[in-house]
């Protein structure tokens, strides 16, 4: 679900300062027969004393620590309560309030405990599972099923733990198949109405079937992923499992304090910088081998014309090596055999469609992820309002290095296109925009405004820290609304709070943004303790160390920022952000500091927003989105779903015959919008397929954007009610 996604990359990916430096050192007692619980201890130890030493909260190691940690521990482990039984968390009940003086004494009884519990579950599980799915399934009976595995309980025993799993199958069948049968039915309806099927998935399956062979469909859907399922579960090894528990430890002490193995961190730098080294595809595991899933336009990959979507790679070697066979390799093992240094080889051998096998040569090179990029259009409703800039914004990226990607650089070049192209306002789109570099959203906010104060920073001893615009130049002097909704965290939240209370700009989205008003730090191990090479790369301990603070002295952390207007959107009724977490750290306030702009004057952002409020008030299209917001409220309360197929279908028959009501929702263009191109951008789009594509595709999505609608609407008024806009009225008004 992508907006799942979304809050997995807040979690795990927003950072807003990055710093590699050690603030303590610690020496253990030598051991001269390392092994690898050696490692996991220093390791341990490492991120016990980061925390202790660095953290903005520090937190006792005591019971209540232990409780948390043993929770968090096992429903990381079994979060849907398929593996475990209840006889086995009663014998691990016994560590419940031991993991604290484990940690202190830097052993892993309790990991040690519940890891064999754990595997022995998941063997009894898969020969459960294989059991069952060849059996006949009877989907007549059956109770109420808990679909909210918190309160669902674990089965008492292993017969019980059978009975359960039977029970699910039967259940993943049954929903598998009428999902098929649905299907069918749709398209069938489809083609008697000439209505032309844009999914080319449904080409290939054009024959008409019997129910009885759509259940064995679903059944063979069902098989698979299963099996695929417990392939991957086979293929984790001790140090994921470890990577976990030390997880656990970490976020109980706020939700964006982790641990990261080595991978794990050069994952991250990838996806903060916008780019990699390496060939330019993307990977997935598929039986025991590993497929392309798609290929990045422009990269080394692509530019050999020999690799194509859904390729088997079935060997790597490296220039001058044996090659590998990676049969039942892990994912992230073959990522580490296929990635590499700009300007070495790698040799492919793969498997195409028609079952041809060839051995395609790369040369590795720098690979730029441009789907996080910024990137500007010109969106113009004729005889309403015409020529405003809109730049849409993914992510706060930047390298951290000279000549690296920055994301305040690239937004700089797009304004002066736009600046170019005499634009009357420009939209700024932060929508979704989970946040990043600290250092480039200052200085994107100093854009907008002379000089002054962006946002305090507080540690947990000290005074606040100013982040300052110290540039008295103003880059873009004219209207400015920025776009944002419930996903829009960090960077993306300092930005709209310090434009919100410059008064410099509206603020247009959902009920408030994601609440995540804290600053992280990476901390490399190998920095923080000296000696112990032979276990070194150690990984990096990704730290909370401060909150910012608007310049109005109010926080952003749970509450957000609470948009000037109100787009209703289908999360209205639904508990988002920051405080869906476990453990986040409490909203607090410090004191205000001065702060002025004399940019501009929106001496009637009242009237904007009332008459913003009546249009939407008037707009069927948010009235439905308001409908749809509740029934996804109400269905999601629902937790309870029936198992007998009668029951079922008619859940399902219901739910859908609602939503028909909201299908047109974001599939039709919007009447009178129109989107266009950067002039400067033409060249680029000529021999850069990459660019072209991705811009097509936004301006694709523009369009059936009715939230650029109604801002589009708010812009004009702010054009048309502002003193400081007069000159943009006119130029308007002569176009």
């Amino acid at each position: 679900m992508k907006t799942e996604k979304i809050r997995k990359m807040i979690f795990r990916s927003s950072v807003v300062i990055v710093a590699l430096m050690g603030l303590f050192f610690f020496q253990r007692e030598v051991n001269t027969n390392p092994t690898v619980n050696d490692k996991e201890t220093l390791i341990l130890q490492g991120l016990i004393q980061t925390l202790e030493y660095v953290h903005y909260e520090p937190k006792a190691l005591d019971d209540n620590f232990s409780k948390a940690v043993y929770k968090s521990f096992l429903n990381r482990l079994d979060s849907q309560k398929r593996f475990f039984t209840q006889k086995d968390i009663d014998a691990l009940k016994v560590y419940e309030t031991a993991v604290d003086n484990q940690v202190q004494a830097g052993n892993f009884d309790f990991f040690n405990a519940a890891l064999p519990m754990l595997d022995a579950g998941i063997k009894r599980s898969e020969a459960y599972f294989n059991e069952v799915i060849t059996q006949p399934f009877d989907f007549s009976k059956g109770d109420l099923m808990e679909m909210d595995s918190d309160k669902r309980a674990f089965a008492k025993d292993p017969k019980a733990q059978k009975e359960q799993w039977k029970t699910n199958i039967t259940f993943e069948v049954m929903t598998k198949w009428v999902d098929k049968v649905n299907a069918q039915k749709e398209r069938l309806d489809n083609a008697a109405k000439k209505i032309v099927s844009t999914d080319k998935e449904d080409d290939k399956k054009a024959e008409i079937k019997t129910d009885e062979q759509l259940q064995e469909d679903a059944i063979k859907d069902v098989k698979k992923v299963f099996t695929d399922w417990f392939s991957r579960l086979s293929k984790l090894k001790r140090a994921d499992r470890m990577e976990t528990y030390l997880a656990s430890i970490a976020n109980y002490y706020d939700p964006h304090t982790d641990y990261f193995s080595p991978k794990e961190k050069a994952d991250f730098d990838i996806n903060m910088g916008g780019k990699l080294e390496g060939i330019g595809a993307r990977l997935q595991i598929e039986g025991d081998y590993t497929k392309i899933t798609s290929v990045v336009v422009g990269g080394p990959a692509w530019k050999t014309k020999k690799i194509d979507d859904n390729d088997i790679i079935m060997k790597v070697a490296q220039k001058g090596q044996e090659p590998v066979d990676i049969a039942g390799m892990r994912v992230d093992d073959v990522v580490q055999l296929i990635r590499g240094k700009k300007g070495t080889i790698v040799i492919l051998t793969v498997k195409k469609k028609d079952n041809t096998i060839t051995d395609v040569i790369i040369e590795r090179d720098e690979v730029q992820l441009d789907e996080t990029k910024a990137k500007s259009v010109i969106i113009d409703i004729p005889g309403q309002i015409q020529n405003i800039g809109y730049i849409n914004l993914p992510k706060f990226y930047s390298t951290f290095e000279d000549g690296g990607n920055s994301c305040a650089t690239d937004i700089h070049s797009e304004i002066e296109k736009l600046k170019t192209q005499n634009v009357n306002g420009i939209i700024l789109d932060l929508r979704n925009n989970s946040g990043g570099s600290l250092n480039d959203v200052v200085d994107m906010s100093g854009f907008f405004i002379e000089d002054g104060p962006i946002v305090q920073v507080k540690g947990r001893e000290g005074k606040p820290f100013l982040h300052v615009d110290k540039d008295k130049s103003v880059l873009y002097d004219g209207p400015l609304i920025i776009m944002v909704n419930h996903f829009s965290a960090s960077a993306s939240e300092i930005i709209a709070a310090a434009m919100q209370d410059y008064d410099r700009a509206i603020i247009v989205g959902s009920t408030s943004t994601f609440g995540k008003g804290t600053v992280q730090r990476f901390y490399d191990l190998d920095r923080s303790i000296r000696g112990y090479d032979e276990f070194k790369p150690l990984g990096n301990v990704k730290m909370t160390v401060q909150k910012f603070y608007r310049v109005n002295g109010g926080s952003t952390q749970l509450k957000g920022v609470v948009p000037d207007i109100i787009l209703p959107d289908t999360y209205q009724y639904v508990e988002t952000g920051e405080k869906e977490y476990d453990n986040p750290l409490e909203w607090t306030e410090i004191d205000p500091i001065n702060y002025k702009q004399n940019v501009v004057r929106l001496d009637n952002k009242a009237q904007i927003i009332q008459n913003s409020t009546k249009r939407i008030a008037d707009n069927p299209d948010f009235n439905s989105i308001l409908l749809g917001a509740k029934m996804i409220k109400e269905n999601r309360d629902q937790t309870k779903w029936p198992s007998k197929i009668n029951d079922y279908r008619a859940m399902v028959d219901k739910r859908n015959e609602e939503s028909k009501k909201f299908d047109d929702l974001f599939k039709n263009d919007i009447s009178g919008v129109s989107v266009r191109n950067l002039k400067a951008d033409e060249s680029k789009m000529k021999v850069d397929e990459s660019y072209k594509a991705r811009t097509d595709e936004l301006i694709k999505d523009l369009k059936k954007d009715i939230y650029i609608g109604e801002t589009m609407n708010i812009m004009r008024d702010m054009i048309t009610l502002e003193k400081s806009f007069v000159l943009q009225q006119k130029k308007i008004d002569n176009q």
